[in-house]
């Protein structure tokens, strides 16, 4: 059995633990000594259910496989602990490693230290020397193996990376407009306005199309790692039986979405490159893509979900007054979307509240390191 960590972003742990148990993935409480108490979900998984969470999961960033834990407050204690664990098992000598450290309220506070010793720990383990380069998190390709780090309290705990690239790049969206949200932030907000599959689903405002996307995903039940590498594949242990078996097995799941989802912009531009990015991900036929102003939209009779990420003045038309976009933006939803579900990502309650709509729930989320809240509701019925 492995011990693993779903990496999530903060704020969007219970979704992501709602979201495994949902899969049958077997969550389980941090450990409260563990900086990993937050920013993540722990779990205990076969080989199988370690490929399954990187295929199937939606809205981590990576999925850790822990060697071990152990106590450390000396660097010759660190180094001897750590060359007993079982990197042979991950680990190929010759390819390049990156190793990513954080202390917290620990003896040994100096991470490039920390991160010396742990490599020539691994070098003990395979008596050679190992080599350690910087991790990109802006590449997808030729990426070395990241070992994760964290002292707390004197606890060190020794992951492996299974994932590679983060796994909110599901290798289908090579363009963006402005402003572009993640892939695992849009499936965490679909989750957690509580959108059903068999239910229309609009996004007047899609911009390069990913939450329509990765709605299409959903309802379709398309595996969003079906068509990517993971750092896993280059483990001595990898089964590449088993992994083709698994992905043959999303692949035979597949289905047609039951409702419409539909996804207009009043950007012409943005509208071509939704479509581009729907088609690599293979759902542009379950989205109805409109170039239109979101006055002009034309909801389905049937009531449904609007979830959207609007403008609000950080990075697009900063320099306009949205006072009246979202005031405009209440109103048509009132005339149109009676008994609606709406989400509207924003991070201003100022300019959420001029739709005149009550938001009981919200969400307080980062997007592209801007602090925003999800503001979620239903559009009153006449």
């Amino acid at each position: 059995m492995y011990q693993l960590f779903a990496v999530t972003q903060p704020g969007l742990e219970a979704i992501t633990r709602q979201e495994m148990l949902s899969l049958g993935f077997s969550v389980h409480k941090p450990d409260p000594r563990s900086t990993e108490s937050g920013g993540g979900v722990e779990f205990d998984a076969s080989l199988a259910e370690l490929y399954r969470a990187n295929l199937y999961l939606r809205t981590p960033a990576r999925i850790l496989s822990r060697l071990g834990q152990f106590d450390a407050t000396g660097f010759a204690e660190l180094r001897s602990k750590a060359a007993k664990l079982p990197w042979h098992q991950y680990l190929n000598p010759s390819r390049p490693l990156a190793i990513r450290v954080t202390c917290h309220k620990s003896k040994l506070y100096h991470s490039d230290g920390v991160a010396e010793r742990i490599a020539g720990a691994i070098g003990d383990s395979f008596r050679q020397p190992v080599s350690v380069v910087k991790f990109d998190e802006d590449e997808d390709k030729n990426l070395p193996q990241l070992v994760v780090v964290r002292l707390s309290h004197d606890l060190c705990t020794v992951s492996v990376d299974s994932s590679g690239a983060l796994l909110h790049r599901r290798a289908y969206r090579l363009a963006t407009a402005k402003a572009p949200l993640r892939e695992n932030l849009a499936a965490a907000l679909l989750l957690a306005a509580g959108w059903k599959t068999s239910a229309p689903l609009m996004d007047p405002f899609c911009g390069s199309g990913t939450l329509a996307i990765e709605a299409a995903l959903m309802a379709g039940r398309i595996a969003p790692g079906k068509n990517r590498r993971f750092a896993f594949m280059d483990w001595p242990s990898y089964d590449s039986k088993l992994w083709q078996r698994l992905v043959n097995e999303a692949a035979a799941a597949e289905k047609t979405p039951e409702a419409p989802i539909l996804a207009s912009d009043r950007d012409a531009g943005a509208i071509k490159l939704a479509q581009a990015n729907a088609e690599r991900a293979g759902a542009a036929a379950y989205i109805q893509f409109t170039h239109q102003a979101f006055s002009a939209m034309q909801p389905p009779a049937q009531p449904g979900w609007l979830v959207c990420n609007p403008p609000y003045g950080v990075r697009v038309t900063s320099t306009h007054d949205l006072r009246n976009l979202y005031a405009q933006l209440g109103h048509v939803l009132t005339a149109l979307c009676p008994a609606w579900q709406v989400g509207i990502l924003c991070n201003s309650s100022y300019l959420v509240g001029h739709t005149r709509l009550k938001f009981p729930r919200t969400l307080s989320l980062v997007n592209g390191g801007i602090p925003v809240t999800f503001f979620m509701g239903q559009v009153p019925q006449p």
